[in-house]
């Protein structure tokens, strides 16, 4: 198969969709991977490394769209890569269309095959997300910790506190993969953390495995009472597919202290607050009701060549099969793919993508034809 690595072009997005050793792989399997010009640079993978592992480089990303018939990105594509995609293509990347409806009519106006990470679910697990809700997690204790500080515009809290003070207190919404790191990352700091979450496994999992750290019920009436003492809030809600729900309302957010601090991981899937608005790694933060709010859409973007590495090791596995089989045949072997397909031939085959949006819905096995 002919596989086309393009840069991304997104808002300071520097991950690359595949590393030098998986382009040797795929080679040595009698693929032909090509990889525009610079598209590793800001992992830190200099076009010479793709060269000497086999990869074909080509000068943009017109020459890569022309040429491929599997497209592995990072993010969803952007208005210029759309009006490259063919009905003959299969895009391989995150996707996060159940926030996005104009994204995703203009993704069933190509044609394409559209397969998202984040939508291939393996025994109730999303392992295409996980990586990335690890860096998001971790990252959410460290970037909302740093705007705390009085000169970042927060209201000049150590999460840790010190001898004879208090620490910081942090309330994570959500103990999937992002809360759980989140968390973990803020009882390293020192911080007083909170975890809500409406899953009674998950929690009993989180009080064996979190010492120190403290788990609510998720509700309204819970999330309520503890606002008021929250100097940083981490949201970490996810539904398979769908849109984030809105948990935090504007009037909930006058309840916290002025210049506390919201990080919302949720963004990609549309936020979980009510005045989230998706922000970039330049200008991270604004302010709402007197907090402060950091809203990244590409939070493990900031990490570029550790979530590159992690990003392609669970990744690999199901470019390889696709390269191997096509859709058809891959979804023979490994029949969790089809979850991903949220695209095919001009129909919407993800079926939260399409609630989301008030859309049909058609059964992707049923197009594999």
């Amino acid at each position: 198969m002919r596989i086309g690595i393009p840069t991304e072009i997104k808002a300071q997005e520097n991950r690359v969709s595949m590393v030098p050793g998986t382009v040797a792989e795929l080679v040595k399997r009698g693929h032909q991977v090509m990889v525009q010009r610079g598209a590793g640079e800001g992992a830190s993978y200099g076009d010479d490394h793709y060269q000497a592992h086999g990869a074909e480089m080509v000068a943009d990303a017109a020459s890569v769209f022309a040429a491929a018939e599997l497209i592995i990105k990072v993010k969803e594509p952007q208005p210029s890569e759309l009006a490259m995609l063919q009905p003959h293509h299969i895009l391989f990347t995150y996707l996060h269309l159940a926030a996005n409806q104009a994204l995703t009519e203009s993704l069933l106006a190509t044609g394409c095959t559209a397969i998202a990470y984040e939508t291939i679910e393996v025994q109730r697990r999303l392992p295409l997300l996980e990586p990335m809700s690890e860096i998001a997690g971790r990252m959410s204790a460290i970037v909302g910790s740093y705007h705390l500080a009085k000169h970042c515009g927060g209201r000049g809290c150590l999460l840790g506190g010190v001898p004879g003070v208090a620490p910081g207190r942090v309330v994570v919404l959500g103990g999937g993969t992002a809360g759980l790191n989140a968390a973990r990352v803020a009882t390293g700091i020192g911080a007083d953390v909170t975890i809500l979450e409406v899953d009674f496994e998950r929690m009993r999992f989180l009080d064996i495995t979190m010492s120190g750290t403290s788990t609510v019920y998720s509700n309204e009436a819970n999330l309520s009472e503890l606002l008021p003492r929250a100097d940083l809030v981490i949201g970490a809600v996810l539904v398979h597919g769908a849109k984030a729900p809105k948990l935090i309302t504007r009037e909930m957010l006058r309840m916290m202290p002025k210049g506390s601090v919201f990080v919302d991981i949720a963004v990609d899937q549309g936020g979980c607050a009510e005045t989230t608005r998706a922000t970039t790694h330049d200008n991270p933060t604004y302010e709402e009701e007197g907090v402060l709010h950091y809203c990244v859409a590409n939070m493990p973007g900031a990490y570029s060549r550790t979530a590159t590495q992690a990003l392609n090791n669970v990744t690999h596995p199901w470019s390889l099969l696709i390269a191997e089989r096509g859709v058809a045949g891959a979804c023979l072997v490994r029949p969790e793919l089809l979850s991903g397909i949220n695209t095919r031939a001009g129909k919407l085959t993800c079926r939260p993508v399409a609630e989301a949006h008030g859309l049909p819905f058609t059964d992707p096995a049923s197009l594999l034809g």
